[in-house]
């Protein structure tokens, strides 16, 4: 009887595993690249920004090309193209370098691969999580902790980013695991295993080096043990062993990272680091309240029509606000009874101490991070792990918490919810209102994130385009007139130009540009930083060349752009 308990214990953490595996890789390329994968693409390729071709014009077609493995390519040099021309540690894209060279060629499913390492890592962080609550509470729970990581749609949404989200999670994770070791063996064992807590100490120190929001987690750990030295004092047997193990630990960590201390601070001071907005008033508490929601429920509510939006967000609010009392009845009986008491307070003990840290950075360095749901990945396994010890004891809860996990994350692969910031795709389909005319993209940069973010739009744009001859021809049925839009598409062209010291060098650079191959271009200009009043009416290229404005055709999306419909005199 207890080898088939056993058995079917192991078959549920199985089907876990595999149903969180096939969330994770369903659709991992449909949605397109957006600005920061693109700089993931960037670094992980082995490449850097002096590898593009910047301030000239050339075919949109060959955009793809670009983004090719770089072999021969060290983790130093990596190491030194992140500290120079990124805010990063280096140990992601180092590991990303090594995953792509072993999957060489990429060929045209390349943002497949370069997804599927951060895929791979989610799918781990559903195993790490059961190992957390397996120690800290039972088997039982273990199953729907991996059950409910496997169909959180937040997790789910960071699984599918080509970004290093998922694999400090699963370290945070296996860190979490350490930690509840720790707990336990304070009041159950006479020393200390120094083994648990050298492999703790490996983990946070390779934690530093993948991305520095591991720091919250790492303050929050060592805050947590010395609240649980001091709640639990009277259970602790060689307390001054724990505080040695404690102090070693630490300090090994500290050491570990004083290589990089430098690029940190050069890191802090870069102008990259200012995107975050600064608080508005109680907004990043609300802001942090819907984040929580996004973990067990995402319905479609961006860029859809007012009545879904109403709909999906009662819908929300209603879920929400049941489970929400719910679970709060259940962590205060898993807090009184003994049993469970050690294990709710230290998962209680490390979310609260990032969040403390999280306001801090919010309220006192004046920067927002509650704004950017995905930063919630600190401290996820830990609302993960006690959300399932809080339902464990009820099925009907467990199932609906699946079932509903399990619609969002439907919604999530399908591109209807956690859409890519500045929306590519939509810029794509914007700026291709003419399929049959040629096309010209033009994006001013300042810096190294606006030129990512003009070869996300020119990625998405270029996928677009090449695609249209083929829908036209099933579509019409007509062969000139496939002919046209190939022609078109053989026209097409982009161009990323240095937007710096001032506005007026952009479009000193920009009249320099190579008069069209063609009577007819339709020209889009991206402008970050751009206002809408900085366009002028016409422009001229070289030749004779003239684009004037198309007041009907201004868009913003995170950024402005807008086009201008130029005509060769010359070739009319």
């Amino acid at each position: 009887m207890t080898n088939r308990r056993l058995t079917l214990h192991y078959l549920g953490l199985a089907g876990a595993i595999a149903l969180g595996a096939i969330l994770r890789f369903w659709h991992l390329d449909l949605k397109p690249l957006w600005m920061d994968e693109v700089i993931t693409a960037i670094f992980s390729l082995g490449k850097n920004y002096h590898d593009l071709p910047l301030n000239v014009a050339f075919p949109l077609e060959y955009v793809p090309e670009i983004f090719t493995f770089q072999p021969g390519v060290s983790c130093n040099q990596i190491a030194k193209n992140v500290a120079t021309q990124s805010t990063h540690p280096p140990l992601f894209f180092c590991g990303m370098y090594s995953w792509l060279r072993l999957m060489t060629p990429l060929g045209s499913e390349w943002v497949t691969k370069l997804r599927s390492l951060p895929a791979l890592f989610g799918v781990g962080a559903i195993a790490a999580i059961y190992g957390v609550n397996r120690i800290a509470f039972s088997r039982a729970s273990g199953i729907i902790a991996a059950f409910l990581m496997a169909v959180s749609p937040f997790a789910v949404y960071l699984s599918q980013e080509a970004r290093h989200y998922t694999m400090p999670m699963f370290l945070i994770t296996l860190g979490l695991w350490g930690l509840m070791q720790i707990q336990r063996d304070m009041v159950e064992r006479t020393q200390p295993r120094f083994g648990v807590w050298i492999l703790w100490a490996i983990i946070n120190s390779i934690g530093l080096y993948i991305h520095y929001f591991f720091a919250l987690a790492f303050i929050a750990e060592i805050a947590t043990i010395i609240v649980l030295m001091y709640w639990g004092k009277a259970k602790i047997r060689k307390q001054r062993q724990i505080w040695l193990a404690l102090i070693i630990s630490t300090s090994s960590v500290l050491i570990s990272f004083i290589p990089w201390l430098l690029v940190i601070l050069s890191h802090f001071q870069r102008s990259e680091t200012n995107w975050l907005p600064s608080p508005t008033h109680i907004a990043p508490l609300y802001q942090t309240l819907i984040s929580w929601v996004l973990m067990a429920i995402a319905l479609p509510v961006e860029n859809q029509p007012l009545l879904i939006v109403a709909i999906c967000g009662l819908l929300m609010l209603i879920f929400a606000i049941g489970v929400g009392r719910q679970i709060f009845k259940n962590l205060k009986i898993l807090w009184l009874q003994d049993t469970t008491h050690l294990a709710t307070l230290t998962l209680l003990s490390f979310a609260v101490f990032v969040l403390l840290q999280f306001f801090a950075i919010v309220y006192i360095l004046g920067k927002d991070i509650t704004v950017v749901p995905r930063y919630t990945f600190v401290y996820y396994p830990s609302v993960c792990a006690l959300l399932a010890a809080s339902i464990s004891k009820n099925h009907q809860s467990t199932l609906i918490f699946i079932l509903v996990g399990f619609i969002s994350c439907i919604f999530v692969v399908s591109n209807l919810v956690f859409q890519k910031p500045f929306q590519p795709e939509q810029v794509a389909q914007n700026m291709n209102l003419e399929p049959s005319v040629p096309l010209s993209l033009v994006v001013a940069y300042s810096n190294y994130q606006d030129v990512a973010l003009g070869f996300s739009f020119a990625l998405a744009l270029e996928q677009l385009r090449s695609q249209s001859p083929l829908e036209e021809l099933k579509i019409n049925k007509l062969i000139n007139k496939s002919r046209i839009i190939n022609s078109a598409v053989n026209s097409d062209n982009f161009a990323v130009l240095q937007k710096s010291p001032d506005l007026s060098a952009f479009w000193k650079q920009f009249s320099q540009l190579p008069a069209p191959v063609t009577s007819k271009l339709n020209l889009w200009i991206v402008g970050p930083g751009l206002r809408r009043r900085d366009y002028p009416q016409q422009l001229e290229l070289s030749g004779h060349t003239t684009c004037n404005i198309d007041p009907a055709q201004h868009y913003r999306i995170g950024v402005p752009y807008q086009l201008y419909r130029c005509r060769n005199i010359g070739l009319q």
